[in-house]
């Protein structure tokens, strides 16, 4: 999959890259109680092994990492991705038979410096990547899960339309070392309308 950039009026997502460890370090500084549930590289060391992970994944075609950069003075102020990315094996002769693009994905390892959270930031950076899984990439589903215990990370994906469909238990390796429960929601195709409508909404109060 090639590198692309995604922008909208306060927010651009460029391929995540080694040259973004300084610009990571600074915006999670002062985050340790904001982070607590997500899984965010404090200091210089966490970091760049942060970045190398999320560039081998990509290497392997198993993630595809940003860096979320602030348009006006191009800061870095926090990270996104896409992984979990699966193509289906349709059979012959159907329509998504031989499509380079994924099938379903999933959204994840989000995180925002301090400063940006409340902000339009989450709002534009959602709106951009799902504009660019359904429109672009045609996907089926996008999935995003957080803690169960990560009651801001659930309202926000609550806030924007995401459908809660349930915990899986013991789902992931969670940030304390412990079995997580992670809270799973979804968007499918045919919801994507109504919620790019109400992502709009949103963008005019922020």
């Amino acid at each position: 999959m090639s590198d692309f950039v995604l922008e909208s009026g306060h927010v651009r997502l460029e391929p995540l890259s080694r040259e973004h460890v300084g610009g990571l370090v600074s915006a999670s500084a002062g985050g340790e109680e904001l982070y607590r549930w997500s899984a965010v590289p404090l200091g210089w060391d966490a970091t760049k092994k942060y970045v190398e992970t999320a560039l081998e994944w990509k290497a392997a075609g198993r993630a595809v990492p940003f860096a979320v950069v602030r348009v006006a003075d191009g800061a870095v102020i926090g990270s996104t991705r896409f992984f979990d990315i699966e193509r289906w094996d349709w059979p012959e002769g159907h329509e998504r038979r031989g499509r380079s693009s994924p099938d379903v994905c999933e959204i994840g390892y989000t995180w925002y410096a301090p400063a940006a959270i409340r902000t339009a930031v989450n709002t534009e950076a959602k709106t951009l990547l799902l504009t660019h899984t359904f429109e672009e990439w045609k996907v089926l589903r996008v999935c995003l899960h957080t803690d169960v215990r990560n009651e801001r990370s659930r309202a926000a994906m609550e806030r924007i339309g995401c459908r809660f469909e349930g915990i899986l238990r013991a789902h992931r390796m969670a940030v304390d070392a412990t079995p997580r429960d992670s809270a799973r929601y979804s968007i499918v195709a045919a919801e994507w309308p109504a919620m790019k409508e109400k992502l709009a909404e949103l963008a005019k109060r922020t």
